[in-house]
């Protein structure tokens, strides 16, 4: 299986409004999408991740037959390209309070090549300690693994994102639903970057799955971003990795060291817990 990881770069401010971040996310993906099965953009790259005070603005509407307006450029390359899409994820906006009274969630949608919503992902574990999502968002509540459809299909794919990614518990979860490969797109900043790139390689080797992790670059309201988006493998070795400027890694998956991994190293049936 073959991914594409497009570690997107940009600023915030007025000039630059939801609609033309689409388009230039749609040019990204059909320049670079095409011959590969699975193609992943960052998080919250519609809205800025640590832009909180635009996130009501900048929120869109996720209902059954009707893409968010961010998606619908996506929509259209996916099907010129024919991959399946993980779009990173959008400030989802619900006509329906959630459990804490808010209306908004940070929201992951994946598109089939068809450019219909294959999956969805609200995230779990909030950033902020007190400000930001926390405040603004609700958490979401289900533990998402899906099959994708075809291209990328290979693989059993759980879904997380950015701050998920510091609760292994999620994971584990994951890998008992029949994780095979875990997505993980990010807004993560650079002075914690090194921590970033500890944990996908822990969250791979932990549970014997392929970790494709995709961060953003450049500028969050003023929050230098990490970089160093990256593709490791079952036994934690890195196949791929970003600098901390606009980058698209192009990774071949060998689909069949997932179950290699875990027949030859047999760690995840000692659990005991």
């Amino acid at each position: 299986m073959k991914v594409a990881v497009i570690q997107m770069a940009y600023g915030e401010g007025a000039d630059e409004p939801v609609a033309d971040r689409a388009e230039r996310a749609a040019g990204l993906v059909r320049e670079h999408g095409p011959g590969h099965d699975l193609v992943v953009l960052p998080e919250l790259w519609s809205a800025g991740g640590f832009a909180a005070k635009e996130w009501q603005e900048r929120s869109q509407p996720l209902v059954p037959g009707e893409l968010p307006q961010a998606l619908v450029p996506l929509a259209a390359a996916v099907r010129d390209v024919g991959a399946v899409l993980h779009t990173g994820s959008v400030v989802e906006r619900s006509e329906e309070a959630g459990p804490e009274g808010r209306h908004l969630w940070n929201t992951s949608v994946v598109l089939g090549p068809d450019g219909e919503v294959a999956a969805t992902y609200r995230k779990i574990h909030r950033f902020g300690f007190g400000g930001g999502e926390p405040v603004l968002m609700e958490a979401g509540a289900d533990v998402v693994v899906t099959d994708l459809p075809a291209p990328a299909d290979a693989l059993t794919t759980g879904l997380s994102t950015c701050y998920d990614l510091r609760f292994p518990e999620l994971y584990r979860l994951q890998v008992d639903l029949g994780a095979e490969l875990l997505v993980v797109p990010a807004a993560w900043p650079a002075p914690r970057v090194e921590a970033w790139r500890l944990l996908l390689r822990a969250r791979a080797i932990e549970n014997q799955c392929f970790v494709v992790a995709c961060n953003t670059a450049g500028e969050h309201a003023g929050v230098a971003m990490g970089g160093r988006s990256a593709v490791v493998d079952p036994w934690g070795t890195v196949l791929a990795e970003a600098g901390t400027e606009e980058e698209v890694l192009s990774v071949e998956l060998d689909t069949g060291q997932v179950a290699t991994a875990r027949r030859d190293f047999p760690v995840l049936g000692d659990r005991r817990l």
